[in-house]
């Protein structure tokens, strides 16, 4: 180690004695707070939204599937302690920066939640800190956006600071693979950063895997959501042109995998949600710009991706034409809100675009899920107003269209393909049921 100050935070690691901050409670935020209080490191959790920390304080949740009660009872054995007041920042020796990384209209990069999340920390910075930033970013962006904000403070890094990067990689609702259990990349802005962020890491995750920078770590997790995006474009294309030629892509899936090598399963659907796949591409292609470079197979890839919603309203419009309805003045009814089955999450949710969509086009649409019972606040939508309905026979058959955008283990398909006139599927979730009374589209 090249300073007393890494000398210092090795030996309070190694001794367990260190103290940890999360700033950016949510999602990616509790599940690492949850994870190093369970190895019986001291985290302070931070968090802008003054509503988060009054409910964890009181044993509330705003995550379903991160318990209120659990945390409660970190904060009352002093492990957790949950705060809006940034001052508190000079406190923990390993700040985690886990805000989000939108897209602003122009679908280029907003920085930030990032630039003032560092800028908060750079204010409150002392000699002997480590900072990781986790929040899915382009390569380059700890060292030419983050390192400056904290340079400027006349700290010095790896003599008073230490700075790297290690991607999130949460999948909300997954209950088979931990964050504990997910193997966690982690590379510095310089070799020292990199070790002291590894062996924090190592405290409370069962594998930590060091590569050789900062930008490295950056560019494996873009990899990753690029990979899912590319070959999520694919299956939502073939679904189009398999339609047209009256074949269903859904067992031509079943069929491919049963391939032993050489084929992965991915899977078409309404549209791409959550924070990573629909934006996390977009940062690349980006940052492809100041070096000249087109990311083609990205771009098309958001192209077919971002139009799904157009798709499934057109497939909804045919299914009532040929009924003889218009999709002006129809009943509609939305099943699922959350952006993937089993989850309360609505982060770039297809299903509220689609909301918006048939509402455009005259539609009076209501909504089904029993994971979000009132329709949360979101950036770029405004449905708050929006209740969650009951799923009932009576209230399927005042419908003239239910279309499945999310397919939630607890929704009952067979009900819903008894009493609903007119169903346009675009998750396959009724193919197991057993003589569907519903005239059934595939979208």
């Amino acid at each position: 180690m090249k300073s007393s100050a890494a000398d210092t935070l090795k030996q309070k690691i190694a001794d367990r004695k260190l103290m940890v901050g999360v700033v950016g409670l949510g999602y990616v935020g509790l599940p690492l707070v949850r994870e190093f209080c369970g190895a019986g490191i001291r985290v302070w959790g931070f968090d802008i939204d003054e509503r988060k920390v009054r409910m964890l304080r009181a044993g509330q949740t705003y995550i379903e599937h991160l318990p209120g009660k659990f945390f409660q009872d970190l904060i009352r054995r002093r492990l957790f302690t949950p705060t809006a007041d940034m001052d508190q920042l000079r406190r923990p020796d390993a700040i985690l920066i886990c805000v989000p990384t939108p897209l602003d209209k122009m679908r280029e990069p907003d920085m930030s939640y990032i630039e003032n999340t560092t800028l908060d920390i750079a204010r409150r910075l002392r000699p002997g800190q480590l900072i990781v930033l986790e929040s899915t970013t382009y390569p380059g962006t700890t060292r030419e956006v983050c390192q400056p904000m904290l340079d400027a403070t006349g700290l010095r890094l790896d003599r008073d600071y230490f700075l790297a990067f290690s991607p999130e990689r949460e999948d909300p609702g997954r209950t088979d693979i931990t964050t504990k259990r997910i193997p966690k990349v982690v590379g510095g802005v310089t070799p020292t950063s990199g070790k002291l962020a590894a062996a924090v890491y190592a405290l409370a995750l069962e594998r930590v895997v060091p590569v050789s920078s900062a930008d490295v770590a950056e560019a494996c997790k873009i990899v990753e959501n690029v990979y899912r995006c590319v070959n999520i474009a694919l299956v939502n294309e073939l679904k189009m042109l398999f339609d047209r030629m009256g074949i269903d892509v859904w067992e031509v899936i079943e069929a491919a995998k049963t391939k032993p090598f050489g084929f992965q399963a991915f899977y078409p659907g309404p549209g791409l949600g959550g924070h990573c796949i629909p934006i996390d591409p977009f940062y690349l292609s980006w940052k492809a710009r100041e070096f000249n470079m087109t990311t083609r197979f990205i771009e098309l890839a958001g192209e077919i991706n971002t139009r799904m919603p157009e798709y499934v309203l057109g497939r909804v419009m045919a299914a009532l034409n040929e009924r003889g309805q218009s999709l002006k003045g129809s009943r509609v009814l939305v099943l699922g809100l959350a952006y993937k089955k089993d989850v309360d999450d609505v982060r770039e949710s297809p299903a509220v675009t689609l909301i918006e969509l048939l509402q455009k086009h005259g539609a009076a649409v209501d909504y089904h899920d029993p994971h979000i019972p009132t329709a949360k606040p979101m950036r770029e939508h405004n449905i708050t107003h929006m209740r969650s309905v009951p799923l009932t026979p009576a209230s399927l058959r005042k419908y003239d269209c239910v279309l499945i955008a999310t397919d939630h283990s607890r929704v009952d398909y067979q009900l819903v393909c008894d009493h609903a006139r007119l169903i346009v599927d675009t998750r396959n979730a009724c193919a197991a049921v057993k003589r569907p009374k519903a005239q059934i589209v595939k979208a």
